[in-house]
């Protein structure tokens, strides 16, 4: 737990991917409450880089048991803006974005705003690949979420 962030906040770490993409994708996320971790994978044969970070951010957030103050770090820009420069637009225009189309993934964008309504979120991009240990782990564990999906 960093200093900054005090003890009582859940700090999460996610990632996701799929190679190629579109194709088999994994995710993952580590909680960490205090001394407590907490790790969760999970794998898709067909789907994006887009619903694999999604997916990750969801998984952890639904998997808190309490209304929570969470640091949720992500290396997607793609869900970090989602969820505090578009999400309210989306909402308001009826899952339409700025061209009036249709807002990919809306299914997994509802899921991911209904897991964190209850809790206080500060989305926290970091650099993927960039030497953060969190995110490389997480990064780690996704990819070996995917790779399962060959065995």
């Amino acid at each position: 737990m960093s200093g900054e962030t005090g003890g009582d906040v859940v700090e999460i770490w996610t990632d996701g991917g799929c190679k190629p993409n579109p194709g088999p994708g994994g995710w993952a996320a580590i909680l960490r409450f205090g001394a407590a971790e907490r790790e969760l994978t999970g794998a898709e044969p067909a789907t994006t880089n887009n619903r694999m970070e999604l997916s990750a951010a969801i998984a952890a957030l639904e998997a808190l048991k309490r209304p929570c103050r969470v640091v949720l770090h992500t290396d997607s820009e793609y869900v970090r803006n989602g969820m505090e420069r578009w999400i309210k637009g989306w909402v308001r225009n009826n899952w339409r974005n700025a061209a009036r189309e249709p807002v990919k993934n809306y299914e997994l964008w509802q899921r991911l705003l209904a897991a964190a309504k209850p809790h206080q979120v500060e989305w926290k991009w970091v650099r993927g690949h960039a030497g953060d240990v969190m995110n490389e782990r997480a990064d780690v564990l996704a990819t070996q979420a995917r790779e399962s999906l060959g065995r």
